[in-house]
């Protein structure tokens, strides 16, 4: 936990944040709160239907991102220490696409094993290159490794 305002204050001012945020942006959604552990909250966003949330979420994510961002700047602009992790996720937009890129993943690692020739996959984001990364960690067969900076980094996966 970071010194001076807790995990659950941090929460608590993050969905104070977003409430206003989405009423600005006349959107209906429910905002629930979850400590994961003793460092990080993650704030799911939900509605039904879903279908007003994706400009939240924006191509590949890149809104989402930035709303988690500014999301976590309001919650450091109120405490006065360091901030734990503040995670933003909307309409299970995250666990989707940790589990898309988990099959794209393995899909790549199989052709790359098929072939013997390594792959440098499209740039990505540090959430979505982690994501390829946590997907082959089991894989005997290839090895991944990032190359290149940001915004631009990218992930290669080769044969072991």
């Amino acid at each position: 936990m970071a010194e001076g305002i807790s995990l659950a204050e941090q929460g608590s001012i993050a969905k104070e944040f977003l409430v206003g945020l989405l009423a600005s942006m006349n959107i209906q959604a429910e905002i629930s709160v979850k400590e994961l552990d003793e460092e990080t909250v993650e704030l799911s966003v939900n509605a039904n239907p879903p279908t007003e949330l994706g400009v939240l979420v924006g191509p590949r994510g890149t809104t989402l991102q930035a709303l988690q961002e500014v999301t976590r700047t309001v919650v450091q602009s109120k405490s006065p220490a360091r901030t734990d992790r503040i995670l933003v996720d909307v309409a299970q937009y995250r666990e989707r696409r940790v589990a898309a890129l988990g099959r794209f993943a393995q899909q790549v690692a199989g052709e790359v094993v098929e072939t013997g020739e390594e792959r440098a996959l499209e740039p990505m984001s540090a959430a979505d290159r982690k994501a390829v990364h946590d997907a082959l960690t089991e894989n005997a067969d290839v090895v991944t490794r990032s190359e290149g900076d940001d915004p631009r980094r990218f992930v290669v996966v080769a044969p072991s």
